[in-house]
């Protein structure tokens, strides 16, 4: 079989969502499958062609400037009719069987694309960008409350602490944003099939967007791939032996940060903490470092390697993130290393770790203090829950396994026939699939 994925991020230089991908395409052609992959650049002009590990990848940039709500606007109106073409001469070209997008700037020209083709194509969701313009669910940066419905009233609201002095000035863009939600959702109602993550997120996607209403949705997480993720070699402990905590990710409001060194110091954590990652509140964390009583060393953006071995040696992981994650590839892999966790209960999260099992749970930072001394002050529950989090990991996400549900659907997908498709559409309670291609490609049948 054929598979075309289409990508905004695939490695080397990206996040959890392209190495997801990556290990999707890897799986799939190591199970003998014909992969392509189209990596759709924001910011970037004109095409070309790249190579990582075994992989020859399409480049097809989509120009973006590097202004508010402008840059939205470049990267989807603009985008999307412009890029339909050249998918679509790639999907006939290419004689593919079904083409899988990935996430927000390729799903909805690369649907369009392949229903004038009539070829079968997937979309797998894997953050919030279908239900909330800023994609995190977040109305307020300053406040761990999440946004109850992105109504145009909810719009206004999360504009102000955005935008700040400024925000008069952007509360005429509110109705761009309700209308720019409503065409993504359209336009993935034009989809065959949509999988969502995490049981969260696709229990979000059913609650916020009315649009999918009959769109087949399926429940299917990140794949990981264990064997690669475990594999010792050429690792060495990066801190000379000692013991440490680790952050890794974005260092971003929804990721929790603010409260990651406070809440060490409240557990009054044995050990340093180190910080991997970059982001806006970089300088924030910084600060807050300096001033802190513990020892904390910020490493900044790590190649994946590097920052897999800090995972890989680490004595306890925290997870302040407050925003909805969808399902954390850092819990994926720290839990596939067998490390103990101490994390926020939001969004995803619970499919990965199971509290007092697989890592603990807690709902507030007061708690999450808490859940960081009790590790730190027990090393038999440290190794129960790092192992409980190995066994279940390897269970539930190995990419073979994983892979093989979204072989499973490609299978049914392929044999159903273009008339069934169009039929089980039509029979969909959502928007016209020929509508949602219209409206993206520009009706050029």
């Amino acid at each position: 079989m054929r598979v075309l994925i289409t990508t905004d991020s695939f490695p080397p230089g990206c996040g959890g969502s392209g190495w997801s991908t990556y290990e999707l395409a890897r799986t799939l052609r190591a199970r003998a499958y014909d992969v392509r992959i189209v990596h759709l650049r924001a910011g970037r002009s004109g095409a070309g062609e790249r190579c990582y590990e075994d992989f020859t990848i399409d480049e097809l940039g989509v120009p973006a400037p590097p202004l508010p709500f402008v840059r939205n606007y470049f990267k989807n109106e603009r985008s999307y009719r412009r890029l339909v073409p050249p998918l679509r001469r790639i999907i006939a070209d290419g004689r593919f069987d079904i083409v899988h997008a990935q996430h927000v700037l390729s799903a909805p020209p690369s649907i369009a694309a392949a229903r004038l083709e009539r070829v079968p194509v997937v979309c797998t969701i894997r953050d919030y960008w279908p239900v909330c313009y800023w994609s995190d669910l977040i109305h307020d940066p300053a406040s761990s409350g999440l946004c109850p419905a992105c109504s145009r009233a909810m719009m206004m609201r999360c504009i102000r602490p955005r935008a700040g002095a400024a925000w008069p000035l952007a509360v005429p863009l509110v109705p761009y944003m309700a209308a720019n939600l409503r065409r993504k959702r359209i336009a993935i109602a034009g989809a065959d099939a949509v999988i969502a993550v995490s049981s969260v997120l696709a229990r979000d996607l059913v609650a916020r967007a009315p649009e999918l209403a009959g769109v087949r949705l399926e429940t299917i997480p990140n794949p990981v791939d264990i064997e690669v993720i475990t594999r010792p070699t050429g690792r060495q402990h990066p801190f000379d032996g000692r013991p440490y905590a680790v952050y890794a990710g974005k260092l971003a409001p929804n990721k929790g940060v603010a409260a990651l060194i406070p809440a060490c110091e409240r557990a009054n954590l044995p050990w340093p903490l180190v910080v991997i990652g970059d982001g806006p509140e970089r300088d924030a964390v910084e600060r807050a470092a300096t001033q802190s009583r513990r020892d904390v060393r910020m490493l900044g953006w790590l190649e994946r390697p590097d920052a897999l071995n800090w995972l890989a040696h680490a004595r306890l992981v925290v997870f302040p993130s407050y925003g909805p994650e969808s399902l954390s590839r850092v819990l994926l892999e720290a839990s596939a290393l067998g490390r103990p966790i101490a994390a926020m209960d939001t969004g995803g999260t619970g499919d990965i770790i199971v509290d007092g099992k697989t890592g603990l749970l807690t709902h507030t930072m007061e708690e999450l203090a808490g859940a960081i001394a009790r590790i730190a002050a027990d090393p038999d529950l440290a190794e129960s829950l790092g192992s409980g989090a190995a066994a279940f990991v390897r269970e539930r996400f190995d990419a073979k396994r994983v892979v093989a549900r979204i072989e499973a659907l490609y299978r049914e997908l392929v044999q159903s026939g273009p008339a069934a498709r169009a039929a089980a559409h039509t029979a969909g309670a959502g928007s016209s699939p020929r509508a949602a291609t219209e409206e993206v490609s520009g009706g050029h049948d």
